[in-house]
């Protein structure tokens, strides 16, 4: 087998075309390769990614599904596959599932700021607003460079614990 179809010059091709906007056509390619090396993590996670680009978010389901499950992925894929597929969930419609999708990310990135903030919105949609502002509160306090925000810093984080509290 050339290097030419070798499945890394084939994958390195199809994350190419993602990146340039060449979307069906990577699609096409990264369907082609998932089939192929259908345990290949990596693979399955570039065509579930691909697939949401499109809007192909039912497609893309069993893809982050796979990618998940197998081995291979980077750290940095990994958090994609979880965000990815738990915002997809989210966005199909199918909060119970992706709240325990974030919930798994979660317990595997605690420090993931952007699995905390979407997961806040997979919260509001299960009807946990509580949980979900404490969580975008956190964040806010967290990560803000904003000086105003910083000089009640204390304050929102005290309120994060407890919205209901009074003083």
């Amino acid at each position: 087998m050339t290097i030419k179809n070798s499945r890394d010059a084939r994958l390195a091709e199809a994350v190419a075309l993602r990146e340039a906007g060449e979307h069906e056509q990577a699609r096409r390619l990264l369907v082609a390769l998932a089939e192929e090396f259908p345990a290949d993590a990596t693979v399955a996670y570039q065509t579930a990614w691909v697939h949401d680009v499109l809007g192909q978010e039912m497609e893309a389901v069993p893809f982050y599904e796979r990618a998940l499950a197998g081995d291979g992925l980077s750290e940095q894929e990994r958090r994609g596959a979880r965000l990815g597929y738990a915002s997809t969930l989210r966005g199909l419609g199918r909060y119970p599932e992706a709240v325990e999708a974030f919930g798994s990310g979660l317990a595997e990135f605690p420090d993931d700021n952007a699995l905390r903030t979407f997961s806040a919105m997979a919260l509001y949609n299960v009807g946990e607003h509580h949980e979900a502002m404490r969580t975008l509160l956190e964040v806010l306090a967290s990560t803000s460079s904003d000086p105003a925000v910083q000089r009640y810093r204390p304050a929102i984080e005290h309120y994060a614990r407890d919205l209901d509290a009074v003083e």
